[in-house]
């Protein structure tokens, strides 16, 4: 089964990381996705943008509204995400554990809905 595992930090506490701390995360994701990529469970997967250059479209009564920046408001920001593969959940969430955003963030993890077309 598929299992998204979108990965959420605080942009404001990582623009107060030194480039040695920042060198050091980045390592710890390059290191985990050698790791995942190996272990064969890598189906993809990117880091994403700062938030603000996010922009949100909704469409209410077939009428489209595009407003600049993420949907909401939070202390925590999407930062990027890996697909991968995993046996059940309790697996995804022993990968995501391993990601080095889970110590500093947290990793959100949800099933991928298989639709038949």
């Amino acid at each position: 089964m598929e299992y998204v595992l979108l990965i959420y930090h605080s942009e404001a506490d990582g623009k107060k990381m030194s480039a040695a701390h920042q060198g050091e995360i980045f390592q710890g994701y390059m290191a985990f996705t050698q790791d995942l990529t190996k272990s064969g469970k890598n189906k993809g997967g990117n880091a994403l943008e700062q938030s603000t250059t996010a922009t949100t479209v909704r469409v209410r009564n077939g009428k489209t509204a595009v407003t600049d920046g993420p949907f909401a408001e939070t202390k925590e920001q999407l930062g990027g995400y890996y697909l991968v593969e995993a046996k059940d959940l309790d697996e995804a969430i022993s990968i995501a554990a391993r990601i080095p955003g889970a110590k500093h963030g947290s990793i959100e993890v949800r099933p991928v809905r298989k639709i038949n077309m």
